[in-house]
C-alpha cells in the first residue's frame, strides 16, 4: 500500500463533515490493521478491523491548507511503549468539524493512512522512547486534495 486518503475521508471534506483547519486533527501509530480505504469511515472501523492505536498525538498544531495541501507542525509521540513494529500512521479528525472536545471513536473521521514517511522510517519499532513525525516538506506535505 502507498500513502492514501480514505475514500470516505475525501467525501467528508466535500460534504463539510471534516474541516482541517477548524477541527481537532490528530495522528495515531497503528499496528495490526488491515486497511480498507474504500469503506472505513471512523476510527472505530480501524480498531474493529484488528487495528490497535498504539499511541495518539496531541492535536496537530499550526495546520495550513494552502492550495489544497494539508500541513502541520511536526508532532511527537511521547514514551511509546516497546513492542512490535508499527507500520501505519493514521490521520483523523477527533472532534466535530466545528472543533471542541474529542468525540467517540465511532464518530472520529479517518482521513489518511501513511505507510511511508521521510520524517520517520515506517514501520517503526518503539523502544520506550519518543517517536517524532517530521511531516514531508515536499509539495504534497501531509497530503493534497
Amino acid at each position: 500500500m502507498a500513502n492514501a486518503l480514505f475514500d470516505l475521508g475525501r467525501e467528508g471534506f466535500l460534504a463539510g463533515e471534516i474541516d482541517w483547519d477548524t477541527a481537532v486533527i490528530k495522528a495515531a501509530l497503528v499496528r495490526g490493521y488491515t486497511p480498507n480505504l474504500a469503506t472505513h469511515k471512523f476510527v472505530s472501523d480501524v480498531t474493529g478491523a484488528g487495528g490497535t492505536l498504539v499511541a495518539t498525538s496531541a492535536a496537530l498544531a499550526s495546520k495550513t491548507v494552502a492550495a489544497g495541501v494539508a500541513d502541520a507542525a511536526d508532532t511527537t509521540f511521547t514514551a511509546v511503549a516497546s513492542g512490535a513494529a508499527i507500520p501505519y500512521l493514521l490521520v483523523f479528525q477527533s472532534s466535530a468539524a466545528t472543533g471542541g472536545g474529542d468525540v467517540a471513536a465511532t464518530a472520529q473521521r479517518v482521513i489518511a493512512l501513511i505507510d511511508s514517511s521521510t520524517g520517520v522510517a515506517l514501520p517503526v519499532t518503539p523502544n520506550g522512547g519518543d517517536i517524532t513525525i517530521a511531516w514531508d516538506n515536499g509539495a504534497n506535505r501531509i497530503f493534497k486534495l
